[in-house]
Parts: C-alpha cells; structure tokens; sequence
C-alpha cells in the first residue's frame, strides 16, 4: 500500500515558466481536484520578476489550469486563493534568497506547516547548481519537518558535468532527498512495462535471447523546436532524449527481476543493464537534421530556418544508435533507439519482435513465409498494446496471414492521469521508486559521453520523413 503524501510547502523555481504552466501547475490542480493533495498543502512560485504580487501569480495560475482543460473557474479561483503564492527572486542573490526564506517561514506560520519542504527546479540546467548552493548557504535546505528537491532533466551535459552537479547537491542534500525526475517515468504505459513482463509469465518466460530477435525503441515528434532554439542548440537529440527517456524504456524492458518494486531494488537491476551494454560504436550512430518538409499537409522549415538558430548548425534533431546488452539474457539481441524531431507520426513505443518459428510450415497468400509475431507497446499516443497472431485465413488452402489483438487504456479506464500527477505525488510520499538515481544517470552518461565526442556525419532528412535513409543500414 502507497504511503500517504504528507503536507508540505511545495516552492516550484521557474515558477512562472512554460513547464510550470503546461504541466507542474495543472497536474497540481488535478490532484487537488481528485482528493489526493493533503490538506495544508501550500504553492509557492518563484521566478525573476519582483514586481509580481500573490495575486498577479494567481490569475496566471488560473488561465493555465484552465488551458489545461479544467473548467470549474470558482472551484480554481478557491484553490488558488486557498494555498497559491508568489515570490521575485530577482538576480538570485544571497539577499534574494534571504527574503525568500523570509517569505516560506511566514507562510508556515501563518498556515501553521509542517515544516516539510520541496523545491521543485523547473529552471534551465545550469541554474541546477547554483540554485542548489543557494538554498543550501540560505540554510532553506534545513527545516522541522522534512525536505526534497526535485531536479528536471537533462541531468548534465555529459559525464563530467553531471559528476559535478552531484557534488553541488550532495554538499546541502543527501541522495534521499535528491528527486531526479524523467516524466517518461510517470507515465502509466512505461510502469505497465513492469507489470506486463513480471505479471504475465507467459511472457517473462519469452523474454530472452532464445524467443527475440530484436528491440526497437522509438519516440518520434512531429513538433519541431518550437521557441526552444536557446536549451536545444546546446542539446540536440542525444542529450534531450536518448540520454534520459529512451534510456529508461531500455533499462525497464531489459532489466531483470528486481526482488520487490521499491525504489532500491528497481534501480539496483536498471543499472545492471547499463553496465552489461558493450561501448557504443561509431559504425551504429546515425545523426540527422531536419530540412523543410511537410508536416500534416503544411509546409514547415528546416531546423537551419528556425529563429535563434545558427544556420549552419550540427545540432542533430534525430539519432538512431544500435546498443548490445552483453549479458547472459539479451547476448546477441540489437536494441535499437531512435528520436527525432518533424518526423512522419507522433508515436513512442517499444517493438518487440519476436524469432520465427525454426521450421516455415505455412506460406501466406502473398508467398511469403511466416512472419514474426510483433509485440507493440504504445506508450503515447492511444496508450496500450497490440500483438500480431499468424492466423489460417478461410479457403481451402493452408495459408497464413498476421492478425492484431490490441489493449486500450482509453477504452479500458478511461482518461489517465498525466505523468506529472503521478510523480508530484510520489515525492510527497517520499516514494523515490519512479526516479532516477544518481548511479543511473552516472552509468548513462557513461555510455553515451564517448558518442557525443565522435565528430559524426549530420545527414539531412525533410520534415515529415522518417528520418536519414542511412538509418535503415544500422536497422535492416
């Protein structure tokens, strides 16, 4: 049975941000709404502007939260008025911060807190650290009740930074306290991962070298950058996706048994399967880059074109790598990953094709021989799972042909929380399970530093595409 989320004061950094707004803010609201936000609970968002007041931050609040679909405006406008505040921290200085402290010591006096503190970073990646410094020289890292931190991806630029971002942290916070999150994690479809393997066994019993031939993990955009030239220039496709979401679906569908779904145990078996991946070679990276294109039937520009970009930039918008997972139960399998950005669908899913059986019995009516049967999580959109059967179609004749089963989360339950909900949640309960640890992020980086440091080709491909050609020679 879950632990039950304790009242705390929740501080959001980049409180006035874009993920705050579309996300954290609404996903807040709908916990609330649903019955599973504590009583005395309170919201404080903290960003640049000192001039804002309570009130100027709540409005804002309130047209987010209903943007994000709900439309109960007095029920909003009571849950704003209720529990949500504001806060200029201007240039973040130890001034700055020092009226902060003033400001959340007031509040849970006022609404007699509990003393328990999160500070949710939803700020770029490189006010990850000096943000951390300044809460922890404030003494804001220390209080009567408990206190976490939550840190968005990217956790690093590469090995060497991410290293020295956990010495920041750990100098004010210790590693229970450190929530370092990936909202992939979050989402129902990518738990189901766990409960699908280890509670199906007849599937867990297939799940080895012996009856897989191979693993495809896509999470394919059709959006291109958006107004994100300034973090994405400095990232590209690798750093933005690979490192974090596509890692975590690898680790969860490769990962062994764990001996109970805690936050130890999980992540004790997701760094084992780092570990057992072989170096990443040169030969099995394709880099690409979008051109114009079109996108749904309307024309769109080429990642050069977007504003804020240079023009002759070699950020990479798409990356396909082949990985081998040099263990005992994966040992001669390719797991293949690949992202991109204007590509032909918005889809991610894991494909999980399985062998042939040894002997063709049965031709389909095209004259092929038997197919593979194919196991398609989806993981968004249309969330679920289908499975292709080899089924004898009617006639006279022993023919075959694969036929679908599918799963549908939607038809099943219904709408889904989002991945934030759960997550917001989970680090009110102190519950570390659907995070990542700084091991996991240290292996990760591991892994993948080698491969940002190759000087590899960046090969175009036109908006709406699937991608580089050259993609299919790493993935026939």
């Amino acid at each position: 049975m879950a632990n039950k989320p304790d009242p705390c004061l929740l501080t959001i950094f980049g409180g006035t941000g874009d993920l705050s707004h579309r996300k954290i803010l609404p996903a807040l609201y709908e916990m609330s709404a649903m019955g599973q936000m504590p009583s005395g609970t309170l919201i404080l968002g903290v960003g640049r502007n000192e001039n804002k007041t309570d009130e100027m931050f709540r409005r804002d609040v309130e047209e987010s939260i209903t943007r994000a679909g709900h439309q109960n405006q007095k029920d909003i406008q009571k849950w704003c008025n209720g529990r949500v505040f504001y806060q200029g921290i201007g240039k973040g200085t130890k001034a700055n911060f020092g009226t902060l402290k003033s400001k959340i010591e007031a509040l849970e006096k006022k609404h007699r807190g509990t003393g328990n503190r999160i500070f949710h970073l939803a700020i770029p990646p490189e006010s990850f650290g000096p943000t951390a410094k300044s809460l922890g020289e404030s003494g804001l890292n220390r209080s009567t009740g408990w206190t976490r931190v939550v840190i968005e991806k990217p956790f690093g630029h590469d090995y060497k930074t991410a290293v020295a971002l956990n010495d920041v942290l750990y100098q004010y916070f210790s590693e229970d306290q450190i929530y370092r999150i990936d909202h992939y994690l979050g989402k129902e479809t990518v738990q189901n991962v766990l409960a699908f393997r280890f509670g199906n066994s007849i599937f867990e019993s297939l799940w080895n070298r012996e009856k897989i031939e191979k693993v495809e993990i896509l999470v394919a955009e059709e959006l291109g950058i958006e107004s994100r030239a300034d973090y994405y220039e400095k990232s590209g496709a690798l750093r933005d996706m690979i490192q974090n979401h596509l890692t975590q679906l690898l680790t969860m569908t490769a990962m062994e048994i764990p001996l109970a779904f805690e936050a130890t145990d999980l992540r004790f078996e997701k760094v084992k399967v780092l570990r057992s991946i072989d170096p990443i070679e040169e030969k099995d990276v394709v880099l690409g880059q979008y051109t114009e294109g079109e996108v749904d039937g309307n024309g769109v520009r080429g990642y050069r074109q977007e504003a804020d970009v240079r023009r002759d930039s070699k950020t990479p918008t798409y990356a396909s790598l082949k990985l081998s997972i040099n263990n005992w139960r994966w040992h001669g399998v390719p797991f293949y990953l690949t992202t991109g950005k204007r590509l032909k669908e918005h889809k991610s899913e894991i494909v999980v094709t399985f062998r042939c059986p040894p002997v063709a019995l049965f031709k389909s009516k095209a004259g092929r021989g038997t197919q593979p049967n194919v196991l398609v999580i989806a993981i968004q959109p249309n969330e679920g799972f289908r499975i292709s059967f080899q089924i004898k179609q009617p006639g006279t004749e022993m023919a075959v042909e694969p036929e679908w089963m599918h799963f549908s989360y939607s038809e099943a339950f219904g709408p889904i929380p989002e991945a934030y909900h759960t997550l917001l949640l989970d680090v009110m309960r102190g519950d570390q399970t659907l995070f990542v640890s700084a091991e996991e992020t240290l292996e990760s980086w591991k892994l993948y530093t080698p491969v940002l440091k190759h000087r590899h080709e960046i090969l175009f491909y036109p908006a709406g595409s699937w991608g580089p050609k050259e993609a299919e020679k790493i993935n026939p």
